[in-house]
């Protein structure tokens, strides 16, 4: 495996070969059942189950994350948000199918994984799962301000979703920064990318809250376009795009991690003497 010195940094990269990609969008192409805001960012299931297969606007570029947040949640269903590549263009769908898991996957050239609330992790013989678990070993999120896989590395602030603060924050935020926050709950984030490899095929990773869950699909074309594909499934009822920064982070998340270490808890943020905006911003995003 090589060293992290090793990888390779995707901002850099993409400035040195070609303009950085456009911000992410869902496809006019989609399922039934689904409705996206007049931005192309937020896609919503408006009744049933099923019929929530949405799309990625564009074909993703190597090492691009195709980041969703979960914004609500309908109770009664069985089974959650499912992510995943397809090499078929949307466009050309005659009818998109009612599932993504079987039937957009049997026509062919398209992977797709279940996200469920335990168990994401796909193991590696390279890296065991028990390896993160190690007793004293500080979480990667609190040390590792990238998140590398394979030959890429991507700032991992935004890859987080951050619960809301409330009345038992202060005793709860050691966990929050352990990342505890289920996968299927509100305000999650996960993402999916592919990462090409020397014998011209890619891996499909999933990323949750700034985790990488490992290679989940193997084999995939990558000289063929990889559309992004989310079903909005089951009990996820609605999902918006998060952008990312692929660059060097921004101002204004370097200021949010400085404040975010200068306080013992997130309710002490709103004690600062700091704009309101800038207060929201490190709570929540």
């Amino acid at each position: 495996m090589a060293a992290v010195s090793d990888r390779v940094d995707l901002g850099a990269a993409w400035r040195s070969a070609r303009r950085e990609p456009p911000p992410t969008r869902f496809h006019q192409v989609h399922g039934a059942n689904i409705r996206v805001d007049p931005s192309g960012t937020r896609a919503t299931r408006v009744e049933s189950f099923a019929h929530g297969v949405c799309f990625s606007r564009e074909p993703l570029a190597p090492g691009q994350v195709f980041l969703v947040e979960i914004e609500e949640k309908e109770l009664g269903w069985c089974g959650h948000l499912r992510l995943g590549l397809t090499a078929l263009d949307p466009a050309t769908l005659a009818a998109v199918p009612e599932f993504s898991l079987p039937d957009l996957v049997s026509l062919g050239h398209t992977w797709v994984f279940a996200i469920t609330r335990h168990h994401n992790r796909v193991p590696r013989e390279d890296r065991p799962e028990a390896e993160a678990l190690v007793p004293g070993r500080p979480p990667a999120l609190l040390v590792e301000p990238y998140l590398c896989i394979e030959q890429f590395r991507i700032p991992r602030d935004r890859l987080v979703g951050r619960s809301r603060p409330g009345l038992y924050s202060h005793l709860l935020d050691q966990l929050y920064e352990l990342n505890v926050l289920p996968p299927t709950a509100r305000r999650s984030r996960l993402g999916v990318l592919f990462c090409p490899r020397p014998d011209g095929t890619a891996d499909m990773h999933i990323v949750i809250n700034g985790e990488d869950m490992g290679p989940s699909a193997r084999g995939l074309p990558a000289a063929q376009p990889l559309y992004a594909v989310v079903d909005v499934f089951a009990s996820t009822k609605s999902v918006r795009l998060v952008q990312l920064e692929y660059g060097l982070p921004s101002l204004q998340t370097l200021c949010r991690l400085v404040i975010q270490k200068s306080v013992v808890h997130r309710l002490a943020i709103d004690g600062l003497h700091l704009p309101k905006g800038l207060k929201d911003f490190c709570k929540y995003e």
